[in-house]
């Protein structure tokens, strides 16, 4: 079962994209993110595409 999150469609701030592009400099996996940031994967790799990051397939 999918985790459900309180947060849908919220807007992003600065401290959590800035955590974001550390977090996918360090190689952590899209999952690890999304868990970190309390953010869906789709949300985390929606903004990490419109800022240019590549982030790590697998660990």
């Amino acid at each position: 079962m999918k985790e459900r999150f309180e947060r849908h469609k919220q807007p992003w701030k600065a401290e959590e994209i800035d955590k974001l592009h550390t977090l996918a400099k360090k190689g952590m996996a899209l999952k690890a993110i999304a868990k970190a940031l309390t953010r869906s994967e789709e949300s985390v790799r929606n903004r990490a595409k419109q800022d240019g990051l590549t982030i790590a397939k697998r660990h």
